[in-house]
Parts: C-alpha cells; sequence; structure tokens
C-alpha cells in the first residue's frame, strides 16, 4: 500500500511533517496522545542531534549516539508513520507534498503540514570552497571530518618532508561561533591529550589550530565576558586566533586569509574546517514558489506570529527554517516552535483560537576543553566548571532515549577523565587509496 493511499477510511486528521529534526521530532512528540494522525517524510532515516557533531567529528562519540533511528525514537506512536524520501513538490492548493521514494514517485495529502527542514552550510557566495572545507550541518560531514582529521595525523607519520608534514597537521577552523570554537578546543585536546604516544616520527602537539572569525570576538551573541574568557581559554590551550579577519581563498592546498586592515596571510593546511554560517534548506525555495512567500537573506521563510504561513494557515514552517522576529538558528527555537505548530493544530481542531509563538531563551552553552565551557543564561555569564556542569545537563537531558545518554557519559568520562577516543578507526579503502576516500565500489 502506498502512502498515497495509506489511512482511507480514517477520518482523523492528517498532520505531515517534513524533516525530523529538532523542530520535527517535537512536534511528533506533542501530538503522541491526540486524535489526529502522522506521517513524518525525512530524506534520512535518523534523528540528528547536531550540536554535538564535532564530537563525531573528533572521536568522542558514535554517529549512533546523536543519530538514533527516526522509527525507534517513535517505536511507541501508534499513529505515526515515518516515509524515507526526498520531498521534490508541495502544493499547496491542492494540500499534498510530492515524494520521492527510492525512486518511486508517491503523493502524500495533508489536512495540517508541518515543514521542518532544518538548514545547510553556507559559503557566503564562495560554493568553490565547498571542495576544499568540511562543512558540519550532517553526519556525512561529520564522518568524512573525522577521516580527515585521523587520517591527517597517519599521512604525517608516512612523511619524509617537513614542511608537507606540517601542512598534513594544521586545521583551519573557520567561524568563530559555538561548533568553530568547540571543534577548534576540541582539536586541540585531541593534539595534546589524546594523541599523545601514539606516534613515533611525530609529536601531535605540534598540530597547528587556527580560529579564523570575521568579527571582533569570539561567541558574539553570548556577551562580552563570555568572549574574553573564550579567547584567553583557546589561547592558552595553543589555539591561533585570527579576530576580524576572512577568508579570501581556499584550495586544497591552504586558506588566504585577509585581515580588516587588508593584510593578507597564506595558511598551508590540509584539513579546513567550515562552521562560519547556515542557509535555510531548499525547501524554503519551494514554498516561497508555490505560495509566494517571503524569503530573508538566509532562505529562511518569513512567517506569521504563530509560525503558519501567510495565506495558508494550515501550513507551519519552523525550526531553521523560518524567520520570526530575528530568532536565532539554534535548537531550542526549532523544538519550541515545533512543538508550538503541533499545538495550534490541536487548538483548530478543538475550534479554539491559536495563539502567536513566544520563545523562551533559555541560554546558550558552548564547550572550550574538558571540564571548562562558557554558558549565558539571560544576564548571567559564566564560564569553567560551571559552565562545563550546565553543559553537561543540558546536552544529556536533550539526547534522545536511555541508551544514548548512557553512552555518552561513558564516552565522556573516558575522553575528559582519560584521554582515549573510541572512534578513530579508518577504513581499508580510505588506506588503499592513499588517503584519499573512494566512492564505494
Amino acid at each position: 500500500m502506498s502512502a498515497a493511499s495509506e489511512g482511507r477510511g480514517d477520518t482523523r486528521h492528517h498532520v505531515v511533517i517534513i524533516g525530523c529534526g529538532f523542530g520535527g521530532l517535537f512536534a511528533a512528540r506533542a501530538l503522541r496522545r491526540e486524535e489526529v494522525r502522522v506521517t513524518i517524510i525525512d530524506r534520512t532515516n535518523h534523528h540528528l542531534f547536531q550540536p554535538l557533531l564535532y564530537q563525531v567529528a573528533t572521536g568522542i562519540l558514535s554517529e549512533g549516539q546523536i543519530a538514533p533511528a527516526i522509527r525507534d525514537v517513535l517505536r511507541r506512536h501508534r499513529s505515526v508513520r515515518v516515509v524515507l524520501g526526498e520531498v521534490e513538490h508541495i502544493d499547496l492548493d491542492e494540500k499534498s507534498v510530492h515524494v520521492d521514494e527510492f525512486g518511486k514517485p508517491m503523493t502524500i495529502r495533508y489536512d495540517s503540514l508541518i515543514v521542518a527542514g532544518g538548514a545547510t552550510t553556507s559559503y557566503f557566495g564562495h560554493d568553490d570552497f565547498r571542495h576544499a572545507a568540511s562543512g558540519m550541518k550532517s553526519l556525512d560531514d561529520a564522518l568524512a571530518l573525522r577521516g580527515e582529521i585521523f587520517g591527517a595525523f597517519e599521512l604525517a607519520e608516512a612523511e619524509p618532508d617537513a614542511a608537507a608534514r606540517q601542512r598534513l597537521m594544521t586545521f583551519v577552523v573557520v567561524g568563530g561561533g559555538p561548533t568553530g570554537v568547540e571543534m577548534a578546543g576540541q582539536l586541540k585536546e585531541l593534539s595534546r591529550r589524546a594523541l599523545r604516544r601514539n606516534y613515533r616520527r611525530i609529536n601531535p602537539q605540534d598540530a597547528r589550530v587556527v580560529l579564523v572569525e570575521g568579527t571582533d570576538r569570539l561567541l558574539g551573541s553570548m556577551g562580552a565576558r563570555v568572549s574574553r574568557l573564550t579567547a584567553h581559554k583557546l589561547t592558552r590551550m595553543g589555539v591561533e586566533i585570527s579576530l576580524d579577519t576572512m577568508v579570501s581563498d581556499m584550495d586544497d592546498e591552504g586558506v588566504e586569509i585577509t585581515t580588516s586592515d587588508g593584510d593578507k596571510q597564506r595558511i598551508p593546511a590540509a584539513t579546513k574546517i567550515w562552521a562560519a554560517g547556515t542557509r535555510a534548506s531548499a525547501l524554503g525555495g519551494l514554498l516561497a514558489d508555490g505560495a509566494h512567500a517571503d524569503l530573508d537573506k538566509a532562505g529562511r521563510v518569513k512567517v506569521a506570529p504563530d509560525c503558519s504561513l501567510p495565506g495558508y494557515p494550515e501550513v507551519f514552517v519552523v525550526g531553521d527554517l523560518m524567520a520570526l522576529d530575528d530568532l536565532p538558528g539554534v535548537a531550542e527555537v526549532a523544538m519550541q516552535s515545533g512543538a508550538h505548530a503541533a499545538h495550534t493544530i490541536v487548538r483548530r481542531i478543538k475550534g479554539k483560537e491559536p495563539k502567536g509563538f513566544r520563545y523562551r531563551d533559555l541560554g546558550t552553552l558552548a564547550a572550550i576543553s574538558r571540564f571548562t565551557a562558557v554558558a549565558r543564561i539571560g544576564p548571567v555569564q559564566v564560564g569553567g566548571l560551571i559552565g562545563w556542569l550546565l553543559w553537561l545537563v543540558v546536552h544529556i537531558t536533550f539526547l534522545t532515549g536511555f541508551k544514548n545518554r548512557f553512552g555518552a557519559l561513558t564516552r565522556w568520562a573516558v575522553s575528559f577523565v582519560g584521554r582515549g577516543r573510541y572512534e578513530r578507526a579508518l577504513t581499508g579503502r580510505w588506506v588503499a587509496h592513499g588517503g584519499r576516500h573512494s566512492e564505494p565500489a
């Protein structure tokens, strides 16, 4: 039975959710006990805890611990069906979503639609940088980057030329937000602690980590005090910080950076990590074409105060895909807006007036190194061990499932108290192709 015909005879209100990130998952959870039928459409089979992608990339956590299967997460939601496919078209007038499911076209009709497509990496108009710098938005990004990072040390161990060896052991992180700061800190932790005494021809502590930020401070949205604490800690760890600096060119061999004074510098580096910006997924364009909706400069859809699409009150856009009141593209916005959309649908079914979306800012956190993090909660800015404990509690709370929480705690104990990194395997294909990933046979 196709998804197009499934549900015939079922008179319950049909809610279709596109995307099962934080927005989609929290919408589905909010509908669990309601008399509705739910269909989730996603191009992957997992719910991704994006804030911890950098820990997969640096070998602390496995991919399964931050990316549980959607079907398993929602196994107790008996009214939920999961469709693994690519959304090709949204017909707003016909109230239908056209999906490519493993090469087979299918049409799924809805009574209400929640679009939670998330965001992708933005290279700010320099799409030619994409082949040279890894993004940090998907599981594929993190796994590819993990191979690059650990492979760089293996290649350096085998490299006789000193200059080439230093290029292999140089890592450039572009973007001084939470992702960039956490990645830079973990790269230094990895080289200083986890890889000690692992090699005979190189000293991993010689690895160079450069953090490039286009504004005048790190973690700009978290306040001046947090920014100073972060810069001080990273500098003490050995991270080179370049503020007011833009990437002007990039290729496989390295990065060219330009300061606000116009000074240029070439940094030979094998591994480049792009953590500088995001752009809404292509679903925003599909909605804009069908509804003539307005998009902001990041491709996000401008929505009504209740997160609905103007002119289409049965369609909601949530999370990183919506533009509303200059809200940031963070997980907490996605969680709250997804749940709000679900509650609004239920209110309308029951004949009640919908309410506008009100975001509750619960703060922002960033881990710098083991036992050190920074946090901004309202007007309060803290750092050090207190910040790290807050970071630990928040991330354990939002990890999905007991097994993932227990597993993450175990890995963090090994990595932070000790020096171990479980996830360091390089495949035989990687070795066979001289350190280059090949397409599967």
